[in-house]
């Protein structure tokens, strides 16, 4: 069939499986590229199949040879009907590691399960015995509470008032003032329940029950802070009060390891193009200036740049991983350099519909959005029939 991007607001219903599949084999050509990281072995990652969790699978087997486990909940195909883009990303990626002779098995369900969890499990006892390095990258804006049965809803809010500010539909380019109304504590308490660290903490419990973790093990979430203009709604609002926890659970993780002398970190990172930060209000406008900014600085990375710094100068550089006074990596330093974000700041106080074309990079960031579910990729045939039928070959 030939499939074309279909827009409902800030979603794509269609995905195309060559471009997402020529999307992976760019990220792993990059990675290829910067050369071999003394990295960790045998890589779970917890939320495979798109951004920086499918950046961190990639990184680890193609930076670093690594056996991996890639668990994630996407639609599958079926005729007429394309997958999700996870569903495209992790099929490429299974089959170009199985070229290259890397061992790449994929879980697909919800990880927020005890089933899933189970199911992960008896595939590393039956295949890797121990993991190295557990990446926690889910995005989910719903979480089915395993003991409860709970259904909790997260929630994109600021607390404590209402807060106006300009926002950008990214599709048209017009810059409007939008008004958000704040949360209540039960949008908080739900939110913290979706985003926070307490999923992160009952994967590595179970894991270590079962000795799944081996000696030094590491594992990283990830989250992000922003600039002040956006911390009404992020950072200050029901999202910051989600990371607050991922990131206060870093530490009690770290403690439960002592034992096997395994570390938890929270890894800060870029603002960047996700299919959920293009649904917080506000964030899409700061990108777009955001990328303006770095381009013109030579400065600017994608998820794939982000990561493999991430894991090349950062968590295997071979000493002590530097940390901020908190305790986090910061790998979102080059857009928090004071003359970045100095300049996105003047720019946001100018921007207007009108003023955007030429002091913003829009193009870029519809560019970035489109390729998340496969479109606008050099070297892709967009007008060739695409079998949208594609099986993942390690599926489990």
């Amino acid at each position: 069939m030939i499939i074309e991007p279909r827009m409902r607001g800030f979603i794509c219903l269609t995905a195309h499986p060559d471009g997402c599949a020529q999307n992976v084999k760019n990220q792993i050509e990059y990675v290829k590229s910067k050369g071999a990281i003394d990295g960790a072995k045998k890589v779970l990652v917890i939320g495979a199949s798109t951004g920086f969790g499918l950046a961190s699978r990639i990184t680890a087997a193609f930076g670093s040879g690594a056996a991996t486990i890639g668990v994630f909940f996407e639609k599958a195909p079926s005729e007429g009907k394309t997958a999700s883009p996870g569903w495209y990303n992790s099929a490429a990626f299974d089959h170009e590691a199985h070229q290259a002779g890397l061992y790449a098995k994929s879980i697909n369900g919800d990880a927020f399960s005890k089933e899933i969890k189970d199911k992960t499990i008896e595939l590393i006892k039956a295949d890797l015995g121990q993991i190295d390095l557990v990446i926690y990258s889910l995005a989910s804006p719903v979480r089915k509470h395993p003991d409860t049965e709970v259904l909790h809803r997260s929630t994109l809010k600021p607390i404590g008032g209402t807060y106006t500010n300009k926002t950008v539909d990214f599709h048209t380019g017009n810059v409007s003032t939008i008004s958000i109304e704040p949360a209540n504590e039960e949008d908080i308490a739900n939110t913290v329940a979706v985003m926070g660290g307490e999923d992160w903490s009952m994967w590595i419990d179970a894991l270590k029950a079962e000795n799944l973790l081996a000696e030094g093990a590491t594992t990283v979430a990830y989250s992000y802070i922003g600039p002040a203009l956006t911390e009404p709604v992020y950072r200050k609002g029901t999202i910051g009060r989600a990371k607050d926890d991922l990131e206060a659970t870093a530490f009690t993780i770290t403690d439960k390891l002592k034992d096997l002398n395994g570390k938890a970190f929270v890894s800060v990172n870029k603002a960047l193009v996700t299919q959920a930060s293009s649904a917080i209000p506000v964030i899409p406008l700061y990108i777009s200036l955001l990328y303006k900014v770095m381009k013109a600085e030579g400065i600017h990375e994608g998820t794939i740049e982000q990561i493999q710094r991430l894991f090349a100068e950062r968590l295997y550089q071979g000493g002590d991983i530097p940390l901020d006074d908190k305790g986090r990596i910061r790998i979102d330093d080059w857009e928090m350099r004071e003359d970045v974000q100095a300049r996105v700041a003047q720019l946001w106080e100018e921007a207007t519909t009108e003023t955007l074309p030429a002091i913003g990079d829009l193009p870029g960031y519809r560019a970035d959005f489109l390729s998340l579910f496969g479109f606008e990729i050099d070297g892709v045939d967009y007008q060739k029939e695409a079998n949208e039928v594609v099986e993942i070959e390690g599926l489990v």
